[in-house]
Protein backbone atom coordinates (compact mmCIF):
# COMPACT_ATOMS: atom_id res chain seq x y z
CA UNK A 1 0.00 0.00 0.00
CA UNK A 2 1.27 3.16 -1.10
CA UNK A 3 1.42 6.06 1.74
CA UNK A 4 -0.47 9.20 0.60
CA UNK A 5 1.20 11.72 -0.36
CA UNK A 6 -1.29 14.56 0.26
CA UNK A 7 -1.52 14.39 3.58
CA UNK A 8 -0.24 16.84 5.57
CA UNK A 9 2.95 16.19 8.47
CA UNK A 10 3.29 18.21 11.33
CA UNK A 11 6.44 18.43 12.82
CA UNK A 12 8.40 20.41 15.37
CA UNK A 13 10.97 23.25 14.25
CA UNK A 14 14.78 23.33 14.68
CA UNK A 15 16.12 25.97 17.41
CA UNK A 16 17.72 27.44 13.52
CA UNK A 17 14.15 27.70 11.71
CA UNK A 18 12.95 29.39 14.80
CA UNK A 19 15.37 32.14 14.50
CA UNK A 20 14.63 32.16 10.80
CA UNK A 21 11.34 33.11 11.47
CA UNK A 22 11.34 35.42 14.08
CA UNK A 23 14.58 37.13 12.12
CA UNK A 24 12.56 37.38 9.09
CA UNK A 25 9.16 38.38 9.78
CA UNK A 26 8.03 42.05 11.80
CA UNK A 27 4.56 41.33 13.15
CA UNK A 28 3.37 38.93 15.91
CA UNK A 29 1.27 38.56 18.56
CA UNK A 30 2.03 39.89 21.97
CA UNK A 31 0.70 38.08 24.93
CA UNK A 32 0.50 39.51 28.21
CA UNK A 33 -1.69 39.36 31.90
CA UNK A 34 -3.77 41.98 33.15
CA UNK A 35 -4.82 41.25 36.84
CA UNK A 36 -6.47 37.90 36.08
CA UNK A 37 -6.96 38.00 32.57
CA UNK A 38 -4.34 37.50 29.53
CA UNK A 39 -4.64 39.68 26.67
CA UNK A 40 -3.48 39.10 22.71
CA UNK A 41 -2.16 42.15 20.56
CA UNK A 42 -0.62 42.49 17.25
CA UNK A 43 2.45 44.08 17.39
CA UNK A 44 5.79 45.51 14.85
CA UNK A 45 8.74 43.66 16.39
CA UNK A 46 12.34 43.23 15.73
CA UNK A 47 14.64 39.99 16.70
CA UNK A 48 17.74 41.52 17.38
CA UNK A 49 20.32 38.44 16.78
CA UNK A 50 22.91 39.66 18.85
CA UNK A 51 21.39 39.97 22.28
CA UNK A 52 18.64 37.09 21.37
CA UNK A 53 15.67 39.79 21.90
CA UNK A 54 12.53 41.03 21.01
CA UNK A 55 12.43 44.70 20.46
CA UNK A 56 9.30 46.88 20.16
CA UNK A 57 7.92 50.18 21.18
CA UNK A 58 4.18 51.24 22.47
CA UNK A 59 2.67 54.75 24.53
CA UNK A 60 1.63 54.47 27.23
CA UNK A 61 -1.14 52.18 27.88
CA UNK A 62 -3.00 49.10 29.24
CA UNK A 63 -0.03 47.10 27.56
CA UNK A 64 2.49 48.58 29.13
CA UNK A 65 1.10 49.38 32.74
CA UNK A 66 0.45 45.46 32.85
CA UNK A 67 3.33 44.55 31.56
CA UNK A 68 5.32 46.83 34.33
CA UNK A 69 3.08 44.79 36.74
CA UNK A 70 3.46 41.21 35.73
CA UNK A 71 6.86 40.86 33.42
CA UNK A 72 5.96 37.50 32.34
CA UNK A 73 5.00 37.46 28.30
CA UNK A 74 4.20 35.20 25.48
CA UNK A 75 5.06 36.04 21.89
CA UNK A 76 3.75 34.59 18.70
CA UNK A 77 5.01 34.84 15.09
CA UNK A 78 2.60 32.64 12.39
CA UNK A 79 3.57 32.34 8.52
CA UNK A 80 0.14 30.95 7.18
CA UNK A 81 0.35 29.62 3.62
CA UNK A 82 -2.91 27.34 3.91
CA UNK A 83 -4.88 25.33 6.31
CA UNK A 84 -2.33 22.62 5.12
CA UNK A 85 0.89 24.75 4.93
CA UNK A 86 2.15 26.77 8.50
CA UNK A 87 4.63 27.56 10.72
CA UNK A 88 4.42 29.06 14.18
CA UNK A 89 7.09 30.36 16.84
CA UNK A 90 6.03 30.94 19.84
CA UNK A 91 8.76 32.73 22.48
CA UNK A 92 8.45 33.09 26.04
CA UNK A 93 9.96 35.81 28.01
CA UNK A 94 10.05 38.36 30.20
CA UNK A 95 9.24 42.19 29.39
CA UNK A 96 11.96 45.42 30.10
CA UNK A 97 11.44 48.73 29.81
CA UNK A 98 14.71 50.34 28.28
CA UNK A 99 15.50 53.95 29.09
CA UNK A 100 17.68 56.76 28.11
CA UNK A 101 20.40 55.66 25.61
CA UNK A 102 19.70 52.50 25.59
CA UNK A 103 15.88 53.31 24.19
CA UNK A 104 17.21 55.50 21.61
CA UNK A 105 19.76 52.75 20.51
CA UNK A 106 17.26 49.73 20.44
CA UNK A 107 14.81 52.08 18.76
CA UNK A 108 17.30 53.02 16.14
CA UNK A 109 18.40 49.08 15.42
CA UNK A 110 14.49 48.52 15.25
CA UNK A 111 13.95 50.94 12.86
CA UNK A 112 17.02 49.91 10.46
CA UNK A 113 15.94 46.44 11.18
CA UNK A 114 12.11 46.75 9.65
CA UNK A 115 13.64 48.83 7.43
CA UNK A 116 15.93 45.53 5.93
CA UNK A 117 12.79 43.30 6.21
CA UNK A 118 10.56 44.84 4.37
CA UNK A 119 13.31 45.75 1.62
CA UNK A 120 14.44 42.49 1.38
CA UNK A 121 10.92 40.58 1.86
CA UNK A 122 8.34 42.91 0.30
CA UNK A 123 10.15 44.99 -2.25
CA UNK A 124 8.39 47.68 -0.30
CA UNK A 125 9.96 51.03 -1.77
CA UNK A 126 11.56 53.68 -0.28
CA UNK A 127 8.47 56.29 0.21
CA UNK A 128 6.60 53.28 2.56
CA UNK A 129 9.61 52.83 4.57
CA UNK A 130 10.25 56.45 4.76
CA UNK A 131 6.87 57.04 5.99
CA UNK A 132 7.22 53.98 8.69
CA UNK A 133 10.60 56.06 9.92
CA UNK A 134 8.63 59.32 10.38
CA UNK A 135 6.05 57.48 12.46
CA UNK A 136 8.40 55.89 14.31
CA UNK A 137 10.02 59.76 14.68
CA UNK A 138 6.55 61.68 15.17
CA UNK A 139 5.03 59.31 18.12
CA UNK A 140 6.05 61.58 21.23
CA UNK A 141 8.38 59.50 23.59
CA UNK A 142 7.64 56.26 22.46
CA UNK A 143 8.29 52.94 25.58
CA UNK A 144 10.72 50.86 23.93
CA UNK A 145 11.01 47.73 25.16
CA UNK A 146 11.92 44.57 24.85
CA UNK A 147 11.08 41.01 25.30
CA UNK A 148 14.15 38.71 27.18
CA UNK A 149 13.67 35.35 25.28
CA UNK A 150 13.52 32.37 27.95
CA UNK A 151 11.97 30.08 25.56
CA UNK A 152 11.80 29.54 21.91
CA UNK A 153 9.01 26.72 20.50
CA UNK A 154 8.28 26.22 17.05
CA UNK A 155 5.65 24.26 14.79
CA UNK A 156 5.24 23.28 11.27
CA UNK A 157 2.88 21.99 8.96
CA UNK A 158 3.14 21.27 5.40
CA UNK A 159 1.29 19.10 3.14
Amino acid sequence: MEEDKTKAMRRNLEPAENLQILSSNYMGNLAYISGTSPFIVPMTYYYDRESHTITSYSSEGHKIAAMRKNNAVAFIVNQIETVADWQTVQVLGTFEELKGIDAKHMLHEFSEGIKNILSRTKGMDSEYISEFSAKIESDCSPIVFRININEITGKKRES
